[in-house]
């Protein structure tokens, strides 16, 4: 087949297509009208979130076969519309699900332990150390919003801290197992004192934390967020640990990650979000670290040989 690889991915993914007889063209730097332009002639493209693969793209794509997404968020692709055409859709999930478990942990452990605090005192000469009391993990009740991917591979990380872990996925049932609890969601939203959400974005989780569902949580608590930035904002978290209804937050994404297009009231509310030393951020890095960039690569290839044999 004759595919095309419009964002940047690791060299190691053209030899392994090609090995398997098919025509690669790498062009990380492609426009999206450049794309428009050229999209007919491929059988596959291989993405990462460049451009919406949108009907108005994928009508041009006449021969398109698949589109395989080096990553786990879909929400900038016509599901419907691939599904209408019978183009396949791969996805890497299981590629950068240990690097997301592992980044998410960090940064926990890092915010209740002021490491960035600690770290910045100690370079300006200032030994504090009672400011700097941090937090055990162990004994925490830890709720995982989703229990996909990334959702199962957080829960394994924490498995050796002692922690007692509620998992709620709305579209899953049975997986419960040994120590982690599978509850619906209010009996998570009683119980726990840490949450990470691991749910894509769509309509429904869109803004989905709102002030008023965050204050129906039983208990203050930690906010971890390497999903989408979107399904929270600026205001509302401000508005949470004004109130103490959030002890601290986590966020390797944001509502608006490109900072020059945001709004008044965006930039506004994440000045004040980061004047605080209870909230640590990470630049949607999560899941990018030197090995899932190999093996993003390992599970797409996979899943094309295993749809195309």
């Amino acid at each position: 087949m004759k595919i095309l690889i419009i964002d940047k991915m690791h060299k190691s993914i053209i030899p392994m297509l090609e090995n398997e007889g098919h025509d690669v063209t790498y062009s990380p730097k492609i426009t999206r009208s450049e794309i428009m332009d050229q999209v007919a002639i491929y059988d596959g493209l291989i993405i990462r979130s460049k451009t919406p693969m949108d009907k108005n793209l994928l009508e041009r794509a006449k021969n398109l076969k698949f589109i395989a997404r080096a990553g786990a968020g879909l929400d900038q692709i016509d599901l419907d519309y691939m599904v209408s055409r019978g183009i396949k859709l791969f996805h890497a999930a299981k590629g950068n699900r240990d690097a997301v478990a592992e980044h998410a942990l960090g940064m926990l452990l890092a915010l209740f332990n002021n490491i960035k605090k600690s770290d910045d005192e100690v370079r300006k000469g200032i030994w504090d150390r009672e400011g700097n009391r941090g937090h055990e993990l162990m004994g925490k009740k830890v709720g995982i919003m989703g229990f996909g991917n990334m959702g199962k591979s957080f829960a394994k990380r924490l498995q050796g801290f002692d922690v007692i872990i509620y998992a709620y996925d709305k579209y899953k049932l049975n997986f419960g197992t040994g120590n982690i609890k599978e509850v619906i969601w209010e009996k998570l939203k009683a119980e726990v004192e840490v949450l990470s959400i691991h749910v894509p974005l769509t309509p429904e989780t869109r803004n989905f934390f709102t002030i008023e569902e965050l204050k129906s949580f039983a208990n203050p608590f930690w906010l971890i967020n390497t999903a989408r930035g979107e399904v929270i904002s600026f205001k509302t978290l401000n508005e949470a640990l004004d109130q103490g209804v959030l002890l601290g937050a986590v966020l390797d994404v944001l509502e608006n990650e490109k900072f020059m297009t945001f709004t008044e009231e965006q930039k506004k509310e994440f000045e004040k979000l980061a004047s605080r030393n209870n909230v640590l951020f990470s630049p949607h890095v999560a899941g990018w670290t030197i090995e899932s960039y190999k093996k993003i690569n390992k599970v797409l290839v996979e899943k094309i040989i295993k749809a195309f044999k």
